[in-house]
């Protein structure tokens, strides 16, 4: 697999430590380590590709996107994961429990991740205003996480 194109500049970020959605786009906290702000930044790039089963598990440039090549795709662009991941590999991922700046969360069925506080997620779960179309997008962290287990990467 190829390594996701670099964003062009202006990469998009937001006084403080805590990431921003506007209209859409992701804005990366400017007092995040580098892997979080690049980690948002990957999101960025894909956040209107479709859902597709099995998007983003045989290329990191793919057509769309199934929930945890999604999660792959930012991870991996964040210098984090080498190979795409499903959501049942997620399982083992990295470390036990909620991370300071990024956490996935993942059952056997799906996986979604939150970055300095926004989620990038195929589902509407929880979502007020959701996005129009299917596949990753950016959305407000989830109020009740039953049934996920959460992982981290380590010191983040």
């Amino acid at each position: 697999m190829t390594a996701p194109p670099a964003m062009p500049f202006p990469r998009p970020t937001v006084a403080g430590a805590t990431a921003e959605i506007i209209d859409g786009l992701a804005y990366a906290p400017a007092d995040a380590p580098i892997q979080v702000q690049e980690a948002i930044w990957a999101g960025d790039r894909i956040r209107f590709k479709p859902y597709i089963y099995g998007g983003g598990h045989g290329k990191w440039n793919d057509a769309g996107y199934d929930c945890s090549g999604s999660v792959s795709y930012v991870l991996h662009a964040a210098g984090l994961l080498k190979v795409s991941m499903d959501s049942s590999e997620f399982e083992t991922w990295g470390r036990r429990g909620l991370g300071q700046w990024i956490t996935v969360y993942t059952n056997p069925g799906h996986a979604f991740i939150e970055i300095a506080g926004i989620r990038f997620d195929t589902s509407a779960e929880q979502d007020p205003n959701p996005p129009a179309g299917t596949g990753p997008r950016w959305r407000p962290v989830m109020t009740d996480t039953a049934g996920f287990e959460a992982r981290h990467p380590a010191g983040l």
